[in-house]
């Protein structure tokens, strides 16, 4: 599914496209994502000013003068700018128009949403408990120290917790953890306050190379301008399990954490 990566990247893609411009059209050809479309969507956004969007953990957030515009891309979605000709495809669910130009929302398994959503963003119930962002100075080693004291959860599902720290998915934790030398099946609890800063520098040093990098594409994703993402191609442990490790040339080990495949390297990764 798309990661943080995949949604800021997709984000940098789009906002020059569209922000401080005019919704002149809104075309839901389908309301069954997760949670049913407005059907008041068109009445919310015809004519109203974009002003800016930006990301809340894994959420893209269009803002408008009285209200925002809540986006997930789900298990499977993407968002991109296209030419006003080119014509609907199948899990194409809706469109907002910019005059020309429309941005334009794809979905196969439906799994991703369109909310309207007034007053204060915080309160939402989608976003009042979510951690800080990985990327910002509110998340450092100390941070995660303080937070992770006495947990017996294993340190991976510990970091993909979106109550501990947003954005965090099983791709990127893997990586993560790898990079930082710490073995996924850890417990929180027990990660020392060294490996608690190398893993908080880990987590955005991946996030961090993987928006340059234009995200993770292994099935449906793409960025805004439909690009790929490259990030796939200089993974070391997510999906390589049985394969040598690229540090040690040990052979990488494969293990199930909170029912999600783990990858990790017995040597390099302790």
């Amino acid at each position: 599914m798309p990661e943080l990566p995949e949604v800021e990247t997709t984000r940098c893609g789009i906002a020059p496209h569209i922000e401080n411009k005019i919704v002149t059209q809104v075309i839901v050809r389908d309301r069954r994502l997760r949670w049913l479309i407005p059907e008041n969507l068109a009445q919310q956004l015809l004519q109203k000013k974009l002003h800016k969007i930006h990301r809340r953990s894994k959420y893209l957030l269009l803002d408008f003068a009285d209200g925002h515009l809540l986006v997930h891309l789900g298990m499977s979605g993407s968002l991109r700018i296209i030419k006003h000709n080119e014509l609907p495809k199948r899990h194409d669910h809706w469109d907002l128009c910019f005059g020309e130009v429309i941005l334009r929302y794809h979905d196969p398994r439906r799994f991703g949403a369109c909310l309207w959503v007034e007053g204060e963003l915080d309160a939402h119930e989608l976003l009042c408990d979510l951690g800080p962002e990985p990327l910002s100075a509110d998340f450092d080693g100390e941070y995660l120290f303080r937070r992770s004291r006495k947990r017996k959860v294993a340190v991976k599902p510990f970091i993909m917790d979106a109550h501990n720290v947003v954005g965090v998915g099983n791709i990127y934790a893997q990586e993560a953890l790898f990079l930082a030398g710490v073995r996924p099946g850890r417990a929180a609890g027990r990660v020392t306050r060294a490996e608690c800063d190398r893993l908080a520098a880990a987590i955005k040093d991946r996030l961090a190379y993987a928006i340059k990098r234009g995200g993770t594409t292994l099935r449906d994703f793409v960025g805004g301008n439909g690009e790929p993402g490259y990030f796939q191609l200089e993974l070391n442990v997510y999906d390589r399990a049985g394969q040598l490790c690229k540090s040690c040339g040990s052979e990488l080990k494969g293990s199930l954490l909170g029912q999600r495949a783990t990858v990790y390297c017995p040597v390099c990764q302790s």
